[in-house]
């Protein structure tokens, strides 16, 4: 093979494949249906110079006849006139005539049939378009089908399910040990020295308040002598017990 032939095969090559990148099956489709139904109204155009043709013939055709008829007349009032001249002139007439007639006839038969042929080419054309029309409709419906599910492709694959899922257990892990932390600060808050001296404070706030009321009573006389005494040692048992439980409860933690 020849160098010239190898550098047209290659650059043919070539720009079938750029051509094949850039050609849009679905407006080639488009622009093919264009054409066939432009080429309608030339065919229409066509069909109707024929059958034109054919009804010029088949006038003529008539005309020719009515002549011959005409011709007969006057060459049968010649002879009665005994003006054999006249009627000699109008036989040629005739003559001509008839022969003007049968090519016309010829003419007109060619004509008829070249007309119906022409219009059930323009049927078969018209009955084609749509069908290729149908067909064209169906392949640019799949073509849109198939650009959306090209489309839908290209963004499963940049949607990575598994980045995601270990974004959201990195985030998930983050927030449990938050919550993890925040649960033990909490209980060490609760357990802590001051809040158990708090409790205490506010237990023995309990206590003022209660031996308190208790002396308003008694002095307004509300209780006998010795409910006074032994409300105050029933409040006096109270402090100690709260007392010991306390001690107990710090030697305890201090020896933990």
């Amino acid at each position: 093979m020849g160098l010239w032939a190898r550098i047209t095969r290659i650059f043919r090559a070539s720009t079938g494949a750029a051509l094949d990148k850039i050609e849009n099956p679905e407006l080639v489709l488009q622009q093919t249906i264009r054409d066939m139904r432009d080429r309608v109204p030339e065919l229409n155009n066509s069909v109707a110079q024929v059958m034109a043709t054919e009804r010029l013939l088949l006038k003529n055709h008539e005309n020719l006849e009515k002549q011959v008829v005409d011709l007969d007349s006057k060459i049968k009032a010649s002879v009665k006139m005994g003006r054999d001249d006249i009627a000699t002139a109008y036989i040629g007439q005739l003559q001509q005539a008839q022969l003007d007639k049968e090519r016309t006839s010829a003419q007109l038969e060619h004509a008829s049939l070249a007309s119906k042929q022409a219009l059930k080419a323009r049927d078969n054309y018209v009955l084609n378009m749509k069908k290729r029309t149908a067909e064209a409709m169906q392949l640019i419906s799949a073509a849109k089908q198939a650009k959306l599910q090209e489309q839908l492709a290209q963004t499963m694959e940049t949607f990575n399910i598994g980045d995601d899922a270990s974004t959201f257990n990195e985030m998930r892990e983050k927030i449990d040990r938050r919550v993890a932390a925040a649960e033990a600060k909490l209980q060490l808050g609760t357990s802590s020295v001051d809040t158990q001296m708090a409790d205490i404070e506010r237990e023995a706030m309990d206590i003022q308040l209660h031996d308190k009321l208790l002396e308003y009573k008694q002095q307004m006389g509300m209780l006998g002598s010795g409910s006074g005494g032994a409300g105050k040692q029933i409040t006096a048992g109270s402090d100690e017990k709260v007392l010991e439980d306390v001690i107990v409860k710090e030697t305890n933690e201090a020896a933990n």
